[in-house]
């Protein structure tokens, strides 16, 4: 055993855990922290906002699978964090931020910001504690580690009072190991019973959620559908879990993120297995047509989403990976395959009629143009980050994703302004990769000053941003309202001039009037992201009062255009 400072063990931990870069801003109340990682070999990009700074883990997190970090600079800081934290906590996402305190009476005057961060923090974490001995610290960082990833993965908040985190413990090497994950077992009667109800149904439909991804299970997904001749729909947040153009790929069922052959292929169907979906409002439309006369299998690795919204016929608790390798195991012990020929058929034949228009060559330019440009320019292996509004709506519509990991959105949080560190965060796991993020011109406004982050740290991506100078969807919703009220954000020419907000943090933009631009826009902002490694701006003025498909019930969406 030898006697190390607190932190130094604390960033051994986090070194031990895969943690490569953290993201953060230092002030007083955290410089113990910042004196090790110093020395750690963990990057650190200084971010202009914490909750930038928990995007960023949270993008890192979703592209590599592990456990990101964000460090805050005081208790207030953690407040910051909070909607960072919603956002992950909402989509399972396995982050850690890290705040500094100073909780003692003498440290109280000397820093005025100290708040009970923890308390705050609770309701949008797995867990949210103080650390309150040093020797505890390394211990509570690797729970911290193995809480974040176990089961339904989740953010936790550690906060770091400064007069625990100066002291020296006791720390022996050795025993600087992660703590193993276990992983949830379906219970096997459960496993043949699903087996059994998806082999007599005439029309089985399999729809992928998040919980396939975050399983890293989407090749036993593949397999399984294969195997059975089964059509796979996706969630918004299972976007990529299976490639859009395989065969049995069967589209997204929705009342706004959806394909009109989507909802028409899920409404033939007679049995549903959701494996790691949760049944979210905006996919399930009103409950009674979305259920019909289908019966639903419902595997989810957290008891409590079994029966939530509403009860299947069949709950299994289990992660998705051993359950969809359970299920091919029982299908090739009993020798199980099914031509469902006829059925394939006939979700092939929606595909083919029931697409939505997206070659308008119209000015103002209309978004679905503006998707398919991105579709024909950017290859399978592209990064895409988007996140709440009319243009992440258009964007899960329009857009084709062919890989796991590739297609990150905030899909139930939707904080605005989550793109560019989001992005940040893509880019920062996967330095070699294209990464482009889709947005609008408002949120694009929301955490701005993240691009200085991009620009000093040499992080480039590509910034597509879908303008009409509108809070479009809350302008959408207020159509039911018969009205038109405080939503429209135009002045001057084209509102505020976004290029030269690139200009002023030393990056580059280009505005796009025309559909015929767009392409040569597209081609010309991945080179110059490339060339100054930086991010570069595509700004596309789109038509100002365009609506999404969308509705109240998968049955009866509403078709604009």
């Amino acid at each position: 055993m030898a006697r190390i400072p607190c932190m130094d063990a604390v960033v051994a931990v986090l070194a031990s855990e895969g943690v490569d870069i953290a993201f953060g801003c230092p002030g007083a109340a955290i410089l113990p922290l910042y004196a090790a990682l110093r020395h750690s070999g963990i990057r650190h990009l200084i971010v202009r906002h914490e909750e930038g700074a928990t995007h960023m883990a949270d993008g890192w997190a979703r592209t590599n699978g592990r456990v990101g970090v964000a460090i805050g600079t005081s208790g207030p800081a953690g407040t910051n964090m909070i909607t960072g934290l919603y956002t992950a906590h909402a989509d399972s996402i396995p982050i850690i931020c890290i705040t500094g305190q100073a909780p003692t009476a003498k440290l109280h005057q000397e820093a005025f910001q100290a708040v009970d961060i923890v308390e705050i923090a609770k309701p949008v974490t797995k867990w949210a504690v103080q650390i309150r001995e040093a020797a505890q610290a390394p211990w509570i960082f690797r729970e911290a580690f193995r809480i974040a990833r176990s089961g339904r993965p989740g953010p936790v908040l550690i906060d770091l009072p400064i007069d625990v985190a100066r002291q020296e413990i006791e720390w022996d090497a050795s025993i600087d190991a992660p703590l193993p994950v276990p992983r949830v077992e379906p219970h096997p009667p459960r496993v043949e019973r699903a087996l059994d109800m998806l082999l007599a149904a005439e029309r089985p439909m399999i729809l992928a959620g998040g919980g396939v991804i975050i399983g890293e299970a989407t090749g036993l997904l593949r397999e399984v559908a294969e195997t059975l001749d089964i059509p796979v729909q996706v969630t918004l947040m299972g976007k990529g879990a299976l490639p859009e153009d395989h065969g049995l790929f069967a589209g997204m069922t929705g009342i706004q993120t959806t394909q009109r052959w989507g909802n028409a292929s899920f409404l033939e169907s007679d049995l549903v297995l959701a494996v790691g979906a949760r049944f979210g409002d905006r996919h399930t439309g009103d409950l009674e047509t979305y259920r019909g006369r289908r019966r639903f299998i419902h595997v989810d690795i957290e008891p409590t989403q079994l029966g939530k919204v509403f009860g299947p016929d069949l709950g299994v608790v289990s992660d998705a990976g051993p359950f969809l390798a359970a299920l091919l195991d029982a299908a090739r012990r009993r020798g199980v395959r099914r031509d469902r020929g006829h059925w394939i058929s006939t979700v092939r034949g929606l595909r083919a009629t029931l697409g939505r228009r997206d070659d308008f060559d119209t000015v103002p330019i209309k978004a679905p143009r503006v998707f398919r440009e991105i579709n024909e320019f950017f290859g399978p292996d592209t990064y895409f980050v988007t996140a709440i509004g009319l243009y992440q709506i258009w964007s899960g519509q329009f857009q084709t994703v062919f890989k796991p990991r590739h297609y990150q959105v905030c899909g139930q949080a939707g904080p605005l302004g989550w793109e560019i560190p989001a992005a940040i965060g893509v880019k920062s796991a996967r330095p070699d990769a294209e990464v482009v993020g889709v947005v609008g011109d408002y949120s694009f406004q929301f955490l701005v000053e993240e691009l200085a982050v991009a620009a000093q740290y040499d992080i480039p991506f590509v910034l597509i941003m879908l303008n009409n100078e509108y809070l479009g969807l809350i302008r959408q919703a207020e159509i039911g309202y018969d009205m038109n009220y405080e939503v429209d954000i135009h002045y001057d020419q084209h509102g505020t001039d976004n290029i030269k907000i690139m200009e002023a943090y030393g990056c580059a933009g280009r505005r796009v009037h025309e559909p015929g631009e767009i392409a040569d826009a597209l081609a010309w902002a991945s080179k110059e992201a490339r060339r100054t490694s930086r991010p570069v701006l595509v700004e596309v003025m789109i038509e100002r009062e365009a609506n999404t498909a969308h509705g109240l019930s998968i049955a009866a969406v509403k078709e604009f255009e």
